[in-house]
């Protein structure tokens, strides 16, 4: 396939590697600050692609999706931070009818955690004495906080718990509410990404 990759940073460099380990063929990238690459999207760049695979910016994902859908481009997403936008996207993709794949997070090691997460959320739901909140902690370059792993992770632990309804990102000044769901970040150094899941008790912690 020829794909064209959207973003290249530490990510978009890694998939060329197996793009091209896997006998692909690089249509070109787009990036708007790396040398020799595509600026901007248009339909000439488009043209040659199969397929876009974009790790951009959360500021781009909209502006991207136009482009593509425009360009009747099939795109798989690995961008986060641009849930605000989802539902808006959604429509626009629909109406377009172009292929759309979107992942917070696409190791199989992260959906093996969201399940657990899942199972252990829902295994409270008879065991009031637990409570349960989330942790990150990502590089200095991460652009989005809380990940787009953690707010996923966030999303299964609603939707198995009978008791958490709200999730929360911001530092709280004040008392979390039974119903609210914390989800702290922390950013610097080279960490490449941790995410825990606490289930707390006075008798004990699981992590």
């Amino acid at each position: 396939m020829k794909i064209l990759l959207s973003g290249y940073g530490s990510m978009g460099k890694e998939i060329e590697k197996i793009l091209i380990s896997r006998g692909h063929t690089l249509a070109g990238i787009i990036d708007s600050v790396v040398e020799g690459a595509h600026k901007e999207i248009s339909a000439a760049v488009l043209a040659d692609a199969d397929v876009v695979i974009d790790f951009s910016s959360p500021s781009a994902v909209l502006k991207n999706c136009e482009a593509y859908a425009k360009g009747n481009t099939p795109v798989v997403f690995g961008t986060t931070g641009w849930e605000d936008k989802r539902d808006q996207i959604r429509e626009m993709i629909e109406k377009s009818g172009i292929g759309f794949v979107w992942g917070s997070n696409f190791s199989i090691g992260a959906h093996m955690l969201f399940k657990i997460a899942a199972y252990a959320s829902a295994m409270i739901n008879a065991v009031p004495e637990y409570d349960i909140l989330v942790h990150e902690l990502h590089h200095k370059r991460k652009k989005d906080s809380p990940s787009g792993t953690a707010i996923t992770l966030a999303e299964k632990i609603l939707a198995a718990n009978n008791r958490k309804t709200e999730i929360v990102t911001q530092c709280l000044d004040r008392r979390i509410e039974d119903h609210e769901l914390h989800v702290s970040s922390t950013r610097g150094g080279e960490i490449p990404g941790i995410h825990t899941v606490y289930l707390d008790s006075l008798a004990d912690t699981i992590e």
